[in-house]
């Protein structure tokens, strides 16, 4: 999934980057940019003539765990451990292995001792948090979505929840939540395969309004000429001997191509 390749890395935003990503521990990867083919799982198909699974799957960009390690909860309490570790140990808030040393050495006297934790658990029974090893900021009024990898296939023993991070305001670390689901089942997080998604979202996109901007149709009497026809261009004028497989995203390509702010 992931080739091991680093992206550049800044010592201070640019301003002309919409998003600047900031390794903190050292064997982070950077993030990468999403893959249409959601790493080679989709099908042929889909990849070739469906252009919403294509575009829906690049979208913004992969983020990787910093270590392989694996969880374990009992339905009380969650367990964990990496490569080298003695055993299992209980989780409350752990630091990444020997990376408060390593903070504390390049960080200002009176921010030494505030490393961030790599794994902390929460109230809720089942739930942690996961820091990827990476601070991000943004351009002004631009926020970070962080959801789960579209269409890759997932792992049926935790949920990751959504959220959306200000982060042209709010400078700490990128870090996403997760719900265990299934008890005394030993979890698997690997530094090569995507934790979770980031895509970057407008701040005017959170305006509680937006949500009342829909208008509404209450049934087929109501359409429009205008409707019908634009039904009839999209369906009936496409199927038979009259589809062209893969038209939509043609057409899709070819108007990105031409405006690239078109979606």
């Amino acid at each position: 999934m992931h080739d091991g390749q680093k992206t550049d890395t800044v010592s201070a935003p640019e301003t002309e980057a919409l998003a600047t990503f900031y390794r903190m521990v050292p064997s982070a990867s950077q993030p990468v940019p999403a893959d249409q083919a959601a790493g080679g799982t989709l099908p042929l198909r889909a990849y070739r003539y469906c252009e919403p699974i294509r575009v829906a799957s690049g979208l913004g960009w992969y983020v990787f765990p910093p270590i392989d390690f694996s969880l374990m909860w009992d339905g009380t309490q969650i367990h964990w451990t990496y490569d080298g570790a003695a055993d299992w140990m209980p989780l409350d808030a752990a630091q990444f292995p020997k990376f408060a040393a390593e903070f504390d050495s390049h960080c200002p006297e009176d921010i030494r001792g505030y490393s961030p934790p790599f794994l902390a658990s929460v109230l809720q029974p089942g739930v942690l948090q996961i820091w990827s090893g990476l601070i991000a900021r943004t351009a002004p009024d631009w926020c970070l979505l962080i959801r789960e990898p579209a269409n890759l296939p997932k792992n049926q023993h935790f949920q990751g929840f959504e959220g959306v991070v200000e982060t042209d305001r709010w400078f700490g670390p990128l870090f996403t939540n997760i719900r265990l689901t299934k008890t005394d089942t030993r979890v698997d997080f690997k530094h090569n395969h995507p934790l979770f998604t980031i895509q970057p979202l407008h701040r005017s996109h959170l305006d509680p309004k937006i949500n009342q901007s829909a208008k509404k149709v209450a049934g087929m009497h109501d359409m429009t000429e205008a409707d019908w026809n634009d039904y009839r261009a999209t369906i009936v004028e496409r199927v038979g001997d009259k589809r062209v497989p893969g038209d939509y995203a043609k057409t899709a390509r070819k108007r990105r191509k031409s405006d690239p702010g078109a979606i």
